[in-house]
């Protein structure tokens, strides 16, 4: 596990699973990279679409997420809670595709050029470290951070086949999540 968060992510589902099987009814659902409207925060993913929306990536890591419409998810959910098999869990996910793919995507939408410059891992390990320690003396945050180029070196793919036999899960086109994200930042005047 890379990281509080996912750390925390497991732990918890490992106490749902404990629950499980003491008899509890209890249906778990990982969501894969939800994206879509209404991050407000934004969440590290939402960032990201606002960063390559807004043509502030220049590069990009090889990686890959799964990426699915927010909106999908949540139905997800909704089948999970009333189809789902107490003690079973289900991948809430939509399509593979490479953090290339995911960053021409959305350049495409939003009129801006995609990033051209792959850059190694190995090369932005240290650069996250500096980006950290600077953020820790100046108190502010950084994106580029250990853990997120740590989680890089592995593309995180998934199937939601599971989720499709058992629930009749289905994911919408990758684009509309792009398009929907990508419209709902130039409503709230991001873009």
């Amino acid at each position: 596990m890379i990281g509080h968060y996912k750390r925390s992510k497991f732990l918890a589902e490992q106490v749902a699973r404990d629950a499980a099987r003491a008899g509890a009814s209890v249906v778990i659902v990982n969501p894969s990279t939800p994206i879509g409207p209404g991050d407000v925060k934004p969440t590290p993913t939402g960032q990201m679409v606002l960063d390559a929306a807004a043509g502030r990536m220049p590069a990009y890591l090889d990686t890959g997420l799964n990426v699915v419409h927010v909106d999908d998810v949540a139905a997800g959910h909704l089948l999970a809670f009333h189809r789902g098999r107490d003690g079973e869990r289900y991948i809430l996910g939509g399509d593979d595709m490479t953090l290339r793919e995911i960053l021409v995507e959305i350049a495409r939408i939003a009129g801006r050029s995609p990033p051209r410059i792959r850059l190694p891992n190995a090369a932005v390990l240290p650069l996250a470290y500096a980006a950290e320690a600077i953020a820790r003396l100046t108190g502010r945050t950084t994106r580029v951070t250990v853990e997120a180029v740590r989680m890089a070196r592995k593309r995180m793919f998934f199937s939601s086949d599971k989720a499709v036999r058992e629930l009749g899960y289905r994911w919408r086109a990758r684009t509309k999540a792009f398009e929907d994200a990508v419209l709902w930042l130039r409503e709230q005047r991001l873009l």
